[in-house]
């Protein structure tokens, strides 16, 4: 995890080369301004105010993220990423369907002119991180209000957003159909924000949130209920390509640097990028950065969004961290200073919990090994 400089860095834009140049150009020109790019309220004010967060799809992800981790530390692209990938098309789907005015839409156009963050708030504290049937938080509903009482933990932006979409049990039974998003402001009554210590993903706003009989206008329902965990499927899916595409521009640039530093460093007659071994560890290197590159492109194809996410979230979580621990083995010493390889690998490790845990993809490739194996997506 780099420290943020004191001021952003001057000279060409670098843009994602697979697609989003234009979005990498303009993401480069806002963060330009910034006095520190290490404020992720500062960074998501600058991409609205040009532009950056209205209509945002897949496609313009690359550019996007790929521009973030060039400028930025780690936890504020993470702080990016969620609200792009998921909280922001969560309520734009609201704000489709029902144009009308009320909190939803209100909050979504302040989010996308980037007056004001959001928090998407799915991990529960009341069960294992990946197994959302059995959240604890709940909702009751009647035709006029609702009352949220529960907890989520390790939210990103939690101490920062001005709301949370928070996913809530209306049903008791263990069924899809039994959850709703629910729009919850994180100054209101019976809402506690406390944060999580210890963290390495500095910017990120990581946090806890605590709901006590918290009671809103139903206008605060996100979408149908019944409808919450479909919604929630169907973008995780976006933000693991956003965490593929994200990682593998944090992959280039590690690369090019570490390749940069041992083409440089002497090592006996020549320079350590002479020595055939170490050529070898980095050419392996190389080959997980393609792996996660080439499973990004598959995904971007699949007509199985939500089983392909999870082979791109498996391939980033092993592959990125075979990447920058080798990294760091190669630069040695190096890796450990301030702002070094050591710190952004121990960052870069919510990259096999975030989004879901890698046991938990594995798993879920096993139940479709026999179509995975017929259609061969890669």
């Amino acid at each position: 995890m780099r420290t943020a400089p004191a001021t952003a860095p001057t000279g060409p834009v670098p843009a994602a080369p697979d697609t989003g140049a234009d979005v990498a150009a303009r993401t480069g020109a806002a963060l330009r301004g910034l006095e520190s790019p290490g404020d992720a309220r500062a960074v998501w004010r600058a991409l609205g105010e040009h532009g950056l967060l209205r209509d945002l799809g897949p496609a313009e992800l690359p550019g996007l993220l790929g521009t973030l981790d060039a400028y930025c530390p780690v936890g504020v692209v993470l702080s990016v990423c969620v609200q792009v990938a998921s909280a922001l098309p969560v309520l734009r789907e609201q704000v489709d369907a029902e144009p009308a005015d009320g909190p939803v839409r209100a909050a979504y156009l302040d989010a996308v002119a980037g007056r004001a963050t959001l928090a998407l708030a799915a991990t529960d504290r009341d069960g294992a991180g990946s197994d959302l049937m059995d959240l604890g938080t709940t909702v009751r509903l009647d035709d006029r209000s609702l009352v949220l009482d529960g907890g989520k933990r390790w939210i990103t932006n939690a101490r920062t957003a001005g709301h949370a979409l928070v996913l809530a049990r209306h049903r008791p039974q263990r069924h899809f159909t039994s959850f709703v998003w629910v729009l919850v402001p994180t100054d209101a009554p019976g809402v506690r924000v406390s944060a999580t210590r210890g963290t390495p993903l500095s910017g990120a706003g990581l946090g806890d949130l605590h709901f006590d009989q918290v009671c809103l206008d139903r206008s605060y329902l996100i979408g149908r209920p019944g409808r919450g965990m479909v919604s929630f499927a169907r973008h995780i899916a976006t933000e693991r390509f956003a965490g593929g595409v994200w990682a593998a521009a944090m992959c280039r640039r590690v690369l090019a640097d570490t390749h940069r530093r041992l083409v440089e460093r002497p090592l006996g007659d020549g320079r350590a990028w002479d020595n055939a071994a170490i050529r070898e560890r980095f050419a392996r290197c190389v080959v997980e950065a393609w792996r996660i590159g080439a499973a990004c492109d598959a995904h971007r194809r699949s007509t199985e969004p939500l089983v392909t996410s999870m082979l791109l979230k498996t391939s980033v979580a092993q592959g990125l961290d075979v990447v920058l621990g080798e990294c760091a083995a190669l630069l040695g010493a190096e890796a450990y200073a301030e702002g070094g390889l050591a710190q952004l690998r121990a960052a870069a490790g919510m990259f096999a919990t975030a989004g879901g845990a890698t046991g938990a993809m594995l798993a879920g490739i096993a139940e479709h090994v026999p179509d995975l194996l017929r259609d061969r997506p890669w």
